[in-house]
């Protein structure tokens, strides 16, 4: 009994230490060191090449980035279901779509649900698998040849291999997904992108560093003389990943090493390195492939027509107006890059934003960084995607297929709690609103759709009713919704809606309206028409003067002399900053000296409901009612000053605490009055509880994915 129970223990041991080491570490023995390593993919020229069983045949990339994160939560919780991609891969290929790019290694259910939907499918959807950089490590002290940066890299790429071909396990903390992957997925992924948008600062400082290491010889790829470190390491990774994918699962597919602008190959006068502080350069033309790796190459760049637009900063950029005559320096731009290469471009990321916020303006083509409605979101992506092939690239990717509640922005960030962001929508904050595919709230419906149809208010909403006025308010994950009903309501006449939030600051006296409240409000919703309409903040609860003051009006807005009295009647315009320095007339740079901002508080006029031919998703209010007496509003949470509204937290007081600071409210006080009154307007409680981390939402296709649709099943036919 003894000598059974020491046999099956060793067995026991090692059969655990084998799935360690294979499913754990990646070791294994190679049993047929002879057999030849095959590719379905391959690039010649400029084309990419795919067998899908008829022999190579060209294959245009059309495809749409995937992000891992939902409402309520953030994307390194992984909370994607099986059955919700399977959804959206069907989505996905309906639009027109051939491929999606991952960013990461995701968790299981990703890789299942691609198994699932391609197995048996002749018409099945591709994978571009990313391979992603830790960001403290990108943005820490250390170079691109410390271990923390490229051993983890080597590493992780074995795992990434080793996960598409469904031979992985993973535990729970690595950064990545967790979990066993058993799924082969590889007949379908037909390349990697390694890295990520590198920063220039990290890109130089490895150069700088390591100035010797300028040189890599493997079996896969290898430098030119004319490599950088920094691109000796790309090919040191991107040899690493052909190796081992080669050697253990005998197959080879595309890779590229990801790029952006800010580390393009070109140079440019010096006044633009200056202005945008460009500081390197990575050209994987220095980067050549050995003639054991069959599965090909092509350049990978995130390009946006909004910035960094280097070449509208040249000393004559007319020269780049296309055949209408109108300037468009991102078609230019495109075909520069592919000119400048010799192998296939990718655009692996394009697209526009369809928030409220705005964080860049395209001044030539109007595809900005947000403020764009459904409908501009896919006329700027039909544009871009004919800027693209009209350059000559071999593949585009749409950033990106969903909305993503928890990412921030630069010029909002400032502004809101970054560790609540998933458990609300944030409509200011452009990066959340690239998708094709919204996460509106409400389980079916939201409570409120703005379109002059007043039937979903009913009296449990009604806050406020005096001579002849009624306030309604309702909120939910994205907006206050108010409801305003005026009998004899004209549309030409000006009524004042005043908020009192914060107990810290406010004015029961608006000098530039002259408009008198009960209470000392903070901010004032002003309706004045469909083209003037918008909301004005009390001065020392402005959070641009207190976060910008410096760039805005060259003062420190902390010094005692600057700061605003806590009972300040001027109330301002509410903006958003977009540039905190440009070229002046004579093209020098004058950092500091000047501040581009955005008017965010004007309200837009309009239908805001998805479901009407007339919808327009920047609308923030609208006339309607049965006698036209009625006034509708939708107030993005964070245009309030709201910095967490799950938990209704506000921003405290600017000025006691020298930035911002999150406060609790259970309630604020509003009320509405006329403008052509001379009595103060009359102010009331109205209770604020929030919802937790308990989010609702629904999903729904923007407008832009029917424009692409349309765009991409009419090529598909035409060709």
């Amino acid at each position: 009994m003894k000598k059974f129970i020491i046999v099956c223990v060793t067995l026991f041991l090692l059969l655990f230490l084998g799935d360690y080491f294979f499913y754990h570490m990646g070791v294994y023995i190679d049993t047929d060191p002879g057999a030849p390593v095959v590719s379905f993919t391959k690039t010649e020229g400029k084309q990419i090449y795919l067998d899908q069983g008829n022999g190579y045949e060209p294959f245009e990339i059309k495809g749409v980035d995937m992000g891992s994160g939902i409402p309520g939560h953030f994307a390194t919780d992984y909370a994607i279901d099986k059955e919700t991609y399977l959804r959206w891969f069907g989505m996905i290929k309906d639009m027109g779509a051939n491929t999606i790019r991952v960013y990461t290694i995701l968790s299981p259910s990703f890789y299942e649900a691609v198994y699932e939907y391609n197995t048996g499918n002749d018409d099945p959807l591709y994978v571009i698998h990313g391979l992603w950089v830790n960001d403290y490590v990108h943005n820490s002290h250390v170079d691109a040849y410390d271990d923390s940066f490229l051993q983890t890299l080597l590493d992780d790429s074995r795992t990434l291999v080793d996960v598409l071909h469904g031979k992985r396990k993973l535990e729970v903390g690595r950064g990545l997904g967790s979990g066993s992957y058993t799924r082969d997925i590889s007949p379908w992924v037909i390349g990697y992108i390694l890295g990520v948008e590198w920063e220039d600062v990290t890109v130089a400082y490895t150069n700088h560093m390591r100035e010797d290491w300028n040189s890599y010889t493997g079996a896969y790829m290898s430098t030119t003389k004319d490599a950088s470190p920094f691109e000796a390491f790309l090919a040191r990774l991107g040899d690493n990943i052909v190796s081992y994918e080669s050697g253990r699962y005998k197959q080879q597919r595309l890779v590229a090493f990801s790029n952006w602008p800010t580390t393009d190959p070109f140079d440019y006068p010096e006044r633009i390195t200056k202005y945008f502080k460009k500081s390197a350069k990575v050209d994987v033309e220095h980067i050549k492939m050995e003639p054991a790796f069959i599965g090909g190459t092509f350049a990978s760049y995130h390009i946006y027509p909004y910035y960094p637009d280097y070449l509208n900063y040249m000393a004559d950029p007319s020269i780049y107006a296309d055949e209408t005559g109108q300037i468009n320096t991102y078609a230019a731009y495109l075909k520069m890059v592919n000119a400048h290469h010799s192998i296939p471009v990718v655009i692996s990321e394009f697209g526009v934003p369809t928030s409220r916020g705005i964080a860049q303006l395209d001044v030539n083509t109007g595809r900005s960084q947000g403020h764009m409605s459904e409908k501009d979101q896919g006329q700027a992506l039909i544009d871009s995607y004919h800027d693209i092939k009209n350059a000559g690239c071999a593949g585009s990717i749409i950033f990106t297929w969903q909305d993503e509640w928890f990412k921030r922005t630069w010029n909002t960030m400032h502004a809101v709690d970054l560790t609540k962001t998933p458990f609300w929508s944030d409509y200011q904050t452009n990066e959340q609103y690239f998708g094709l595919l919204s996460f509106d709230p409400g389980k079916e419906k939201s409570v409120c759709y703005v379109d002059g149809d007043v039937s979903e208010w009913s009296e449990e909403d009604v806050v406020l009713q005096r001579e002849g006025t009624t306030l309604s308010i309702k909120y939910d994950e994205k907006f206050l919704y108010f409801r305003i009903h005026r009998d004899g309501f004209s549309k030409g006449e000006k009524l004042y809606l005043p908020i009192d939030l914060t107990p810290k600051s406010g004015s029961n006296y608006c000098e530039n309206l002259d408009a008198k409240f009960q209470r000392e409000a903070d901010f004032v919703i002003a309706i004045d028409g469909k083209e003037e309409s918008r909301i004005f903040v009390q001065e020392r609860y402005n959070v641009l003067r207190a976060m910008y003051g410096i760039e805005i009006e060259h003062k420190n807005p902390y010094f005692a002399e600057n700061v605003p009295d806590r009972n300040s009647p001027v109330f301002e315009p509410i903006q958003l900053i977009l540039q905190t320095f440009f070229m002046d007339a004579d093209e020098e740079l004058n950092a500091g000296s000047h501040a581009e901002l955005f008017e965010t508080g004007k309200l837009c006029y309009g239908n805001a409901n998805p479901d009407s031919p007339d919808f327009d998703s920047l609308a923030d209010f609208c006339f309607g009612g049965e006698q036209g007496d009625d006034i509708e509003l939708k107030i993005p949470w964070q245009l309030l000053n709201f910095s967490n509204p799950s938990e209704m937290m506000i921003h405290d007081d600017y000025y006691a605490h020298y930035g911002v600071e999150n406060m609790k409210i259970k309630e604020m006080y509003v009320g509405v009055g006329s403008a052509d009154s001379t009595e103060r307007i009359a102010m009331v409680s109205y209770p604020l509880k929030g919802w937790g981390s308990r989010v609702t939402y629904h999903e729904r296709l923007k407008s832009s994915y029917y424009i692409m649709q349309k765009l991409w099943r009419e090529d598909a036919a035409g060709n």
